[in-house]
């Protein structure tokens, strides 16, 4: 096992973890749900804001989250020199920011954890 590889594994911590399995719950909850809608031949965007108050309301509430999940996202990034960081951005436009934000915070965790082992 090279250097590179052992050091891979050494950044996936117990947080990290957690946050990638939240990623990939966030991945086949969402799009069991859009596939279904798919099927279905739903109109997506429609049912998200006609579908009554309270959808209304989850769909506000998610929206204000994801906007203030991509400003963190951005400005997190910068500051512990992670690359590409847009690239969670446009991905949860075609999967879903249930997947795109834990796997953001799994790969921040393990930048953070990659670092702490460098300054030793």
């Amino acid at each position: 096992m090279s250097t590179r590889t052992g050091a891979w594994r050494r950044d996936w911590t117990p947080t990290a973890v957690a946050f990638a399995l939240l990623a990939i719950a966030g991945l086949i909850g969402t799009w069991t749900f859009n596939a279904l809608a798919i099927v279905q031949m739903r109109d997506f965007l429609g049912d998200l804001v006609t579908s009554g108050p309270a959808v209304s309301s989850i769909t506000v509430d998610l929206l204000v989250v994801a906007i203030a999940g991509c400003i963190l996202i951005i400005v997190e990034a910068r500051r512990i020199g992670m690359r590409h960081a847009w690239v969670y951005i446009v991905l949860s436009g075609v999967t879903a920011f249930a997947f795109t934000f834990p796997l953001f915070l799994a790969m921040r965790e393990r930048r953070l954890t990659a670092r702490a082992r460098e300054t030793r």
